[in-house]
């Protein structure tokens, strides 16, 4: 009879233990998604009871969007610009309208960097014509970003051979010879250029004041922004680049008191994501009420006013 009891109170006892499972949607292992939502879901784990996160590598921004449409994931890392796109249904999303997309916060600005290596004689934008070069993977906002750039200042694909390629193989491609340069849009510093600094010479190819004006007109999101010089091996000098901000995006089908949960659990624990990596120095309550492109989730909206901040009009659903 004790035996039957013991087990039946288990029984019962279990779904109160058992935790509750989401995904965070994130890029390649290459770039800053990966180890960002890697620390978000770490924080969630350690600090928001009854739920248990992983993240998920991905495509990145486009793919990240459908899959927070779909409910195949519940938090998103995605490019400002990408994330707009999908909740009003323009650019990459043409048709395909998600208005359910809302914003958690901002957590950093990617820069977009261009890389070549020294030997390839390039060392401008309009170099690139006639060259082999990685636009980003399928589905990423590197993609989205350098067709903007591109095509900004008078480059189509029709002028170059554009390979989608991640951050990895774009590395990798670069350091065999198989292409001439590659776009990243993603945090500095990214291990993958780290990696290709310390074994190749690299150049960061600087945009021009004009076509730095040009990306930035063509972009409302984008900004213009600088590189430290010494982030990577080979690149003494501070490179003036496109930086564009990234958007942490839930659905506004989750619940208000569980995005109150991790919101607040993110920013009182940043300091266990400024661990993980530096891009979370950027992860800051006046980033993410100046720099999201969509509304927030009435949840985080509750954060943000218990602490005093003051929420923007346009910012609310």
């Amino acid at each position: 009879m004790i035996a039957t009891f013991v087990a039946a109170t288990m029984a019962m006892a279990a779904p109160a233990l058992a935790q509750q499972q989401l995904s965070v949607a994130t890029g390649g292992t290459g770039g800053v998604y990966y180890p960002m939502g890697g620390g978000l879901a770490e924080i969630i784990n350690n600090h928001v009871e009854g739920y248990a996160a992983t993240a998920e590598v991905t495509g990145a921004s486009v793919e990240n969007m459908g899959l927070i449409a779909t409910g195949d994931a519940d938090i998103a890392i995605g490019l400002a610009d990408t994330v707009q796109q999908g909740y009003s249904g323009t650019g990459r999303f043409e048709g395909q309208q998600l208005p359910m997309l809302r914003a958690m916060g901002v957590a950093y600005a990617n820069m977009v960097q261009i890389v070549a290596l020294e030997d390839s004689g390039i060392t401008s934008l309009q170099d690139l014509v006639g060259k082999r070069v990685s636009i980003g993977a399928p589905g990423s906002g590197t993609e989205v970003n350098a067709e903007q750039i591109l095509g900004a200042n008078g480059i189509t694909y029709d002028d170059i051979e554009e390979q989608r390629l991640n951050f990895n193989e774009t590395a990798d491609a670069l350091a065999n010879g198989d292409i001439d340069a590659g776009f990243w849009s993603v945090g500095a510093p990214t291990s993958s250029i780290l990696n290709l600094a310390t074994t190749s010479s690299i150049v960061m190819i600087e945009l021009s004041e004009e076509e730095l004006a040009a990306a930035d007109a063509a972009n409302p999101v984008f900004a213009v922004t600088s590189l430290a010089g010494g982030t990577y091996e080979g690149v003494p000098e501070d490179i003036a680049v496109i930086g564009v901000p990234n958007v942490l995006v839930v659905s506004s089908e989750m619940s208000d008191d569980l995005v109150y949960a991790i919101t607040s659990a993110m920013f009182e624990n940043i300091a266990e994501l400024q661990a993980v990596h530096p891009a979370a120095n950027q992860t800051t309550v006046e980033l993410a009420l100046s720099a999201s492109p969509i509304p927030l989730h009435p949840g985080a909206i509750r954060y943000f006013e218990e602490i005093g901040a003051t929420v923007p009009d346009d910012l609310r659903p």
